[in-house]
């Protein structure tokens, strides 16, 4: 599987595509069975820049549902009215945090109740296909000129995260503005990236 584009425009929103691969492929199929879920909510939970939100705005429009985004930062009233009020019209809701009960410490007893009977959808970390399609998106976001020998080399050397490779795009796009040429290569990122804590494998800045 390289790529799953969800064919939804949502509005408000630059990005359309929510990037597939194995790791987070039962996530997407469990949000197109929403209708066999035991209530009408689920649970979205994963790391921050994982393309999470964005994966529930489409999922909202796409079942005219409604989400509630970063919900553990949420009052706890208003999930619980949401939970009810989703029952009650048959309108699915998803509820985006980044982790489930009891990580997310839930004080409402009704709402923990409530969260407790409603399914966690999971992103996973990225696996090595989804690593390299994220880096060629970023890259192309910055408007970086990046081969796939390069692209391949990063894809073994670099934290298995979402955050970790934002990161690895923003450094190699400030060495690209301070080398005024918008073309990376394998040297010119091992020369970057050595002294950080971005290259993983030992002894990778060699290789």
């Amino acid at each position: 599987m390289n790529q799953l584009a969800l064919p939804l425009v949502v509005p408000e929103t630059s990005e359309t595509e929510f990037l597939v691969s194995d790791s987070n492929a039962r996530v997407v199929q469990q949000l197109e069975r929403w209708a066999t879920w035991p209530v009408m909510a689920g649970l979205l939970v994963g790391p921050r820049k994982s393309g999470r939100s964005l994966l529930a705005r489409i999922f909202a429009a796409k079942s005219e549902g409604t989400m509630i985004d970063d919900a553990d930062r949420v009052s706890e009233t208003e999930i619980f009215h949401a939970w009810n009020r989703a029952q009650a019209e048959h309108r699915p809701l998803i509820i985006v945090a980044d982790h489930a009960p009891p990580e997310w410490s839930v004080r409402l007893a009704d709402l923990r109740s409530r969260l407790a009977a409603t399914p966690v959808l999971t992103i996973a970390p990225p696996d090595d296909e989804l690593v390299r399609l994220l880096l060629a998106r970023l890259f192309e976001r910055r408007l970086l000129t990046a081969k796939p020998d390069l692209i391949a080399w990063l894809a073994k050397r670099v934290e298995r995260s979402h955050l970790a490779l934002i990161r690895v795009a923003d450094a190699l796009e400030s060495d690209a503005l301070e080398r005024r040429s918008p073309r990376l290569s394998i040297p010119a990122a091992r020369a970057t990236l050595a002294s950080t804590s971005l290259l993983t494998e030992p002894g990778s800045e060699q290789a």
